[in-house]
């Protein structure tokens, strides 16, 4: 039990660190679900970082990518990526709680 604790641990923390991932998957969690409009929600992100980052998400099944004839691509988070979304906020709610005013 204990392996599988730590095991799941590393890898929530492997994708908390990683840059851009909380902005991705927030904005995803806004209704932006087109590429554009994840990519236009975070200033600063090159397409390339944002290619890579879409990616690894899927490929550890955060996110998942649809195609529909109408709308096109779009990105919907699966429900581990709304845990982390809800980790994220979470993790806000402390840092404004305990190191805003500090």
């Amino acid at each position: 039990m204990e392996n599988k604790i730590a095991s799941g641990f590393e890898v929530v923390q492997d994708l908390i660190k990683l840059r851009w991932v909380p902005e991705i998957l927030k904005s995803i969690n806004l209704n932006n679900h087109r590429y554009s409009e994840i990519s236009n929600s975070i200033p600063f992100m090159s397409n390339t970082e944002l290619n890579r980052k879409l990616s690894i998400l899927s490929d550890r099944n955060v996110i998942e990518k649809r195609f529909d004839e109408n709308e096109g691509t779009a990105y919907y988070l699966k429900e581990f990526g709304a845990d982390l979304v809800h980790i994220f906020y979470h993790l806000e709610d402390l840092e404004n709680k305990y190191f805003v005013n500090a």
